[in-house]
């Protein structure tokens, strides 16, 4: 039997540093609060638009009074978008600045697409949460702060925007600052920062705004570049879900005739050449012979990079089989229980069956019961749900045709989600996080074995 002592977690001092070049955020808020405009302004005055861009934004019949251009084009792209002035799907844009490369993604405001958003925020590091000054906090912003701490996203935003139509007055953001900070400590974000701002105008959002000498706080930008996101992946159990097995047999390279690797991208951890893994769900444990990366053969290898790896022993695993570090253990269960966001128009009831998908490992699950459903007005659970409606969130049990091999969702985002599809029309109906498992199943002799 495998003790925790085996392989140590490795020191703060050993983990390698972890090249943080790539910033995901996204942005929500209620209708008409700024979010595609912000993002527009953040393109426009970082220089991050093309010249054939800013002319099309200039030819554009969809002219702001006073004659500013409309930044939300840049990524309000469908025509129902632009005639409605709201966003319903989810945009993506890419930028950079010579400090960090981002990637964002502007989720849609309206309740009718709660889906969409948690679609957008479910890789995010960071979520910015637009408030119009005028209204403050209202239900979508705490629907919205809580689908953000639900999702676990490490860093949040709040962003007060269009504080030039209050007079950039101090007080009113310090009472809306008040108004988060009742009902933040229930959801258990641990870096939030507050900036006032007019996405507009541009104040607060690139460039310091003159209009808040009050303000000494970061911009939009500036927080953007500097917040520490290396920490956000989880460096300490290995976990490598295996994609494919590689078997390049290329005839011209006799070093490459016998090579059989298994690639994937790093969930979780750090690997290193001579580390003893465990292959699930088999349970066989062997060796780490070498390590492949794009760049040629490495030593040591950590989430999130795509590698290959070559073991010591000959052993059968295939798409779907994971290899795990012999310290932190995953749990592997048949009966699960989970967090759903609900994205079907027909609802979920419980008895259907359906494919669930976790990392590359697809099975077949029944939904066995409805623990509760998420109040997202009152952040309460509401008992004994019959069922779950589009855009619900509720906590529900799931039994699988075979044990599933998994961390925690707040242990690991990339190891402890799933989507469930369903069957027959193969439409994804539910994004989901798995609670923390129960306990760790052995093989039958309760030894892992060579």
């Amino acid at each position: 039997m495998i003790s925790e002592d085996v392989m140590p977690a490795p020191s703060t001092s050993s983990i390698p540093h972890v090249p943080v070049d790539i910033l995901r955020f996204n942005t929500c808020g209620s209708v008409d609060d700024g979010k595609s405009t912000l993002i527009g302004r953040l393109l426009y005055d970082s220089k991050s638009l093309m010249e054939d861009q800013i002319e099309a934004l200039e030819r554009s019949a969809d002219i702001t009074g006073g004659g500013q251009i409309n930044l939300a084009n840049l990524t309000d792209g469908l025509r129902a978008e632009r005639e409605q002035g709201i966003t319903i799907d989810v945009a993506y844009r890419y930028f950079a600045t010579p400090r960090r490369k981002f990637i964002i993604a502007d989720t849609p405001g309206h309740v009718q697409y709660t889906r969409n958003m948690v679609t957008g925020a479910s890789n995010a590091n960071l979520s910015i949460i637009l408030v119009d000054a005028r209204t403050g906090v209202i239900e979508q912003s705490r629907r919205h702060t809580a689908i953000a701490a639900l999702l676990r996203i490490p860093h949040l935003v709040v962003a007060v925007n269009k504080m030039d139509l209050v007079g950039w007055s101090e007080a009113r953001f310090l009472e809306i600052r008040a108004q988060f900070e009742e009902f933040l400590p229930r959801l258990d974000i641990k870096d939030v920062k507050f900036i006032p701002m007019s996405a507009l105008n541009g104040d607060n959002v690139v460039d310091p705004s003159p209009h808040t000498p009050w303000y000494v706080g970061p911009t939009l930008l500036g927080h953007l570049e500097t917040v520490h996101i290396a920490s956000d992946w989880n460096l300490n159990g290995f976990r490598l879900p295996v994609q494919w097995v590689n078997r390049p047999n290329n005839p011209t390279d006799q070093s490459l005739h016998d090579f059989r690797g298994f690639s994937g991208q790093i969930a979780g951890g750090i690997v290193r050449t001579g580390q003893k893994v465990i292959a699930f769900p088999a349970g066989i444990v062997t060796t780490v012979k070498q390590i492949w990366t794009y760049d040629g053969v490495v030593t040591e290898a950590f989430c999130p990079q795509s590698v290959t790896l070559v073991l010591e022993h000959d052993i059968d695993i295939s798409r779907g089989s994971m290899l795990v570090g012999l310290d932190h253990l995953p749990g592997s269960h048949s009966d699960l229980q989970a967090e759903v966001c609900w994205m079907h128009p027909r609802a979920l009831q419980p008895g259907k069956k359906y494919y669930l998908k976790h990392t590359t490992h697809t099975v077949q699950v029944s939904v066995t019961e409805i623990v509760n459903r998420l109040n997202l007005a009152t952040l309460d659970s509401d008992e004994g749900a019959a069922e779950l409606a589009m855009n619900d969130i509720g906590e529900i049990r799931l039994r699988a045709a075979k044990p599933l091999v998994f961390d925690g969702y707040a242990t690991n985002r990339l190891t402890g989600s799933f989507i469930l599809i369903e069957q027959g029309t193969n439409a994804t109906v539910a994004a989901g996080m798995l609670l923390p498992p129960r306990e760790i199943v052995k093989p039958e002799n309760g030894d892992y074995v060579i």
